[in-house]
């Protein structure tokens, strides 16, 4: 099933006449097209496409859902058929195509058939993997005593954590041949400089005057969000900004939810009923509901709980390839905004004029 939470407009979003808000990053067709589905439309059925596979395997495996491999066939069947009518009349299923609809198509056909997280199993055991780890990952960034530097590998600590992302078909493969760990990661993140590359502005923003409040769409479970994402976060409170955590509402490939991020927390606070995360105080870090059920992001329809929470941030992060990349990239806001993410798609690197497994971190600041 899809989120049934009532839906309102991220209050951040610009909103100026001489702006209208579209979330997709890359443009599948203009209205110029001709109805035929177009040469972009055709490539990127193609790449969901080809994760019909990956998906399938998982969930012939799910142990939850009574004869998995029966109905893991019908996903597969049901998911292809509906991309062969998107490439013979691309307005079919809700046309025409883009990242968010290609994304909902998948999931209904899973949630159809009866598949309702069928990546359970790998989130827990990757998250309870890096609950362990992630006091060292804290102490190795707090080691770092000039505060740029210890910025710059936070970040790169992001960078690291986002490529556990079972939705991108080649990582699924390495992530199944165990070919890939944390510290391997940020070893071998491509040299500086990325794709995108705002780092430094970032950094400067950040030491020159810290934020109030940071409103952070979070991505994928495991190292992502635990190694990645929460010592970020930790540094922020360290550093006097209140830090509201959005996670989505139900589940979708390996994407943290909010009830798993809402526990992963509560595992890292400080025992004896401190409310702190290794000494840093956790009083204003909240983790909240996004109303979303998919792994990109269209800022039109989130949880009136968030638009509360963050309607006085004055930073927005989004985080992950679906939400900051392949969404969102040109997305403008009232305030600052920070877009970060891994490119783990060829034809993402190539609309980027970059590499694959580039990386991007998209600054922008909002003089008042």
């Amino acid at each position: 099933m899809e989120s049934t939470s009532p839906q309102v407009p991220f209050p951040l979003v610009k909103a100026w006449v001489d702006y209208e808000y579209r979330p997709c990053t890359i443009p599948y067709r203009f209205p110029s097209d001709p109805p035929q589905a177009t040469r972009t439309e055709l490539i990127w059925i193609q790449v969901f496409r080809k994760s019909i596979p990956s998906f399938k395997k998982v969930a012939e495996q799910d142990d939850s859902v009574v004869d998995a491999p029966t109905r893991a066939a019908k996903f597969a069947e049901r998911y292809g058929k509906m991309l062969d009518e998107l490439e013979a009349d691309p307005f079919s299923n809700g046309g025409p195509p883009d990242a968010i609809l290609l994304t909902r198509l998948r999931e209904i056909c899973l949630r159809e058939v009866g598949f309702s997280d069928i990546y359970k199993n790998v989130k827990d055991e990757e998250n309870t993997k890096c609950l362990a780890l992630f006091p060292d990952v804290v102490k190795t960034a707090d080691n770092i005593e000039d505060v740029g530097e210890r910025i710059e590998h936070l970040m790169r600590g992001v960078f690291a954590g986002n490529i556990f992302d079972l939705g991108a078909s080649q990582l699924a493969e390495k992530f199944a041949e165990k070919a890939c760990s944390f510290e391997d990661s940020c070893q071998q993140l491509l040299p500086r400089p990325w794709v995108i590359d705002d780092l430094d502005q970032f950094k400067q923003k950040w030491l020159r005057k810290p934020w109030k409040k940071a409103v952070i769409f979070v991505d994928n479970s495991g190292s992502d969000v635990i190694l990645g994402i929460l010592p970020f976060a930790r540094e922020l409170l360290r550093r006097g900004t209140k830090v509201v955590l959005a996670a989505n509402d139900l589940p979708s490939i390996n994407d943290i939810t909010y009830d798993e991020l809402k526990d992963i927390v509560a595992k890292l606070k400080d025992g004896a009923g401190k409310d702190s995360i290794l000494g840093v105080n956790a009083h204003d870090l909240f983790v909240v509901n996004s109303g979303s059920d998919l792994p990109v992001l269209d800022l039109s329809h989130i949880s009136p709980e968030l638009a509360y929470a963050c309607e006085d941030a004055d930073l927005v992060v989004l985080e992950g390839m679906g939400r900051a990349i392949e969404t969102n990239l040109y997305a403008q806001f009232k305030c600052d905004s920070l877009k970060v993410g891994m490119v783990k798609h060829q034809e993402v690197a190539e609309f980027l004029g970059g590499r694959l497994y580039d990386c991007v971190i998209k600054f922008n600041e909002v003089i008042l």
